[in-house]
């Protein structure tokens, strides 16, 4: 039997664990990945391992998150993230030099090795054929002290691509066709490995931009092969020496298979507000729009933006419509400007904003009330664009272009003829905006802004807990809900007490008054609780305010980590039909909890209020169980260090 490249990679760095589906394996960890707006919080945690250097063989910590320095606030955290790579070994990448997984594809990205990054879109680096994942800040701190990462032995599925793009499809309706056919969920404990002729359609660039939103679909991970196409980027990134061959093996067997042909796929867009709310572009065509957005972690690159520049050649963005780019790294913008691409979009009236994250994470360029905004982003969460009732569409660039030029959601087929865009067979590599750590590190003093605070630690779970539901949520409720991002909140990333004043400030701003008066409490909540970023304040800023635990239908890979971590026990119903009998306001008591922690038998929810009971699982990994016992991630790495 043949091994897919997943279970080749997984393989040459397996730690611990078998290789069977649904068994908790550890993966040996190559590099670290680290943004600003979740790399403070994994500093932090690293501080309290006592290593004196970063263990693996490299770290990199990107500024592209919280870049509008309003404040004090973002430029001291840079300055400490700064300090701390200095101080630990990582390299540090500034301000303006670049989106995390763009400039980290251009200069770090390596086939056959392994990433784990604080990021959730992490997994874009399976662009060029690693096995890279997304997860909480504690997870990345334990990596960067040498530890091995754990997870569940994922199923590995086949996405199987055949036949050619038509002109005006890309990329991007690729990811879309995958949360048209399934939903946001999906994916969860899989590796999407993408096979097939049609695979020589895809730059690493637009390999980039699926890999990046396989997340989207919950997916662990999404695997390219390292071929004909990855030799050719490294190569015109000056990097050839780093590439080498990786592919399944001929006869490699997956546990499913998916089949697109690239050739039935025409234009799509994802509706407000989820990305699995996929429509086809011509069915929407004629909605009103009053904001177009190019750029972020996903099509940011010089295909992507040279494609919108010859789109809108010799025309003018729309009366009534405002349009900004955001290039994906400092090398993109260079090119954009050498080549004379980035004039044609200031003629067309487009706005040029800073190399970041910017407006997909409401960092900067919100969208009016109620306003309408297309977007090549990869989330539509409400209000992650920084407005609460936002209407966010998402989309490719080629559709984006034709909306800013019509003024409407339009089909971008309709602008005529596709205009010829290729990769440059040689890129202008600078670099300029990596630092080095020094060689005397121990020299270096770590920078503490007022604005960093202490990290809260949980206390250990109890075997019986009785509080008041706080809160009762549905389906799909996303970090984006619990811990909103934007230009107000993200500031306080390096401050809990201040940032916890903001949990569900979209949803229910009276939340955290109400747990603090109520002495804590639970939060009830349906299936998929905690979909999207990695952001771990949204388990540690609850955990602060006196959440006991999160009973739900089921959770998101990441958030469930990121609550073990917290010290916040995930439970999930024995029946999920008994979710309906509990409702806000309620009083429950929670017995037996510790039995089920440790997996041996269920737990018991007695709701006093409604004189009902029903029972309840604690459904985690070894590793898991013996965190949440602790006390969460740091009362377990100081117990050990201990021991």
């Amino acid at each position: 039997m043949g091994e897919t490249l997943t279970h080749n990679l997984i393989r040459s760095h397996l730690a611990e664990g078998a290789m069977h589906p649904g068994e908790e394996i550890a993966i040996r960890m190559n590099q670290a990945l680290l943004q600003d707006a979740t790399g403070t919080l994994a500093w932090l945690e690293f501080e309290q391992m006592g290593q004196d250097r970063v263990a693996i063989r490299q770290a990199t910590q990107y500024v592209d998150h919280n870049i509008l320095q309003t404040g004090y606030e973002n430029a001291d955290d840079h300055r400490f993230l700064r300090s701390v790579c200095q101080r630990y070994g990582a390299l540090f990448s500034g301000p303006g030099n670049g989106i995390s997984h763009w400039a980290h594809m251009e200069r770090f990205d390596m086939p056959g090795e392994t990433m784990l990054g604080c990021d959730s879109h992490t997994p874009h680096a399976g662009a060029c054929g690693m096995l890279a994942i997304g997860a909480g800040g504690f997870e990345v701190a334990s990596v960067m002290a040498g530890e091995p990462y754990r997870l569940t032995m994922p199923d590995v599925v086949n996405v199987k691509l055949t036949g050619k793009f038509k002109p005006w499809v890309s990329a991007k309706d690729v990811i879309l066709e995958l949360l048209h056919r399934f939903d946001v969920k999906w994916g969860k404990n899989k590796v999407l490995e993408y096979t097939g002729p049609g695979l020589k359609e895809l730059t690493v660039p637009s390999r980039g931009t699926i890999a990046n939103m396989g997340t989207e679909l919950g997916a662990t991970a999404s695997v390219f092969p390292a071929d004909g196409m990855t030799k050719q980027f490294l190569t015109a990134q000056a990097r050839g020496k780093d590439f080498k061959p990786l592919a399944a093996d001929n006869a490699a067997e997956y546990d499913d298979t998916v089949d697109i042909d690239l050739g039935t796929i025409e234009p799509l867009i994802a509706c407000p507000s989820s990305p699995d709310n996929v429509k086809a572009v011509s069915e929407v065509a004629g909605t009103e729009v009053v904001q177009v957005a190019v750029g972020s972690s996903v099509n940011s690159s010089f295909r992507d933006l040279s494609l919108v520049a010859h789109a809108l050649d010799g025309k003018h963005v729309a009366a009534g419509i405002s349009m900004a780019v955001s290039p994906g790294s400092r090398q993109t913008l260079l090119l954009m400007l050498i080549s004379g691409l980035m004039t044609k979009l200031i003629k067309a009236g487009v706005r040029e904003l800073e190399v970041a994250c910017g407006p997909c994470i409401g960092m900067g360029f919100a969208p009016p009330t109620k306003g309408p905004s297309v977007r090549t982003f990869n989330r539509n969460f409400e209000g992650r664009s920084g407005t609460a009732d936002d209407l966010v569409y998402l989309c490719s660039p080629e559709t984006a272009a034709a909306t800013a030029v019509r003024g409407v959601i339009t089909d971008p087929r309709e602008l005529g003829k596709f205009p010829a865009v290729k990769e440059p067979a040689k890129y202008p590599v600078d670099a300029s905006g990596f630092e080095w750590p020094p060689k005397d590190r121990a020299s270096v003093q770590v920078i503490r802004g007022p604005n960093i605070a202490p990290l809260p630690v949980a206390a250990p779970p109890k075997d019986t807990i009785e509080g008041e539901v706080l809160i009762r949520l549905g389906d799909n409720i996303s970090t984006d809900h619990i811990m909103p991002a934007g230009a107000k909140i993200l500031p306080l990333r390096s401050n809990i007490p201040a940032i916890a004043e903001h949990v569900f400030e979209y949803v229910d701003p009276t939340f955290p008054d109400r747990t603090k008066k109520a002495g804590g409490g639970f939060i009830v909540a349906g299936d998929n609780y905690g979909q999207g970023s990695s952001r771990e304040h949204a388990a540690v800023a609850p955990m602060f305010l006196g959440v006991h635990l999160v009973l739900a239908k089921g959770f998101a890979r990441i958030h469930m980590d990121n609550l073990v971590n917290s010290g916040i026990p995930p439970v999930t119903f024995v029946d999920p039909k008994a979710y309906v009998g509990i409702q806000q306001g309620d009083r429950l008591r929670i017995a037996n909890l510790l039995a089920a922690i440790r997996g041996r038998g269920d737990a018991t929810v007695e709701n006093l209020t409604r004189g009902t009971k029903t029972s309840v699982r604690v459904e985690l990994r070894p590793y898991q169980r013996e965190v949440l016992l602790a006390g969460g991630g740091i009362r377990y790495a100081q117990s050990r260090r201990r021991a």
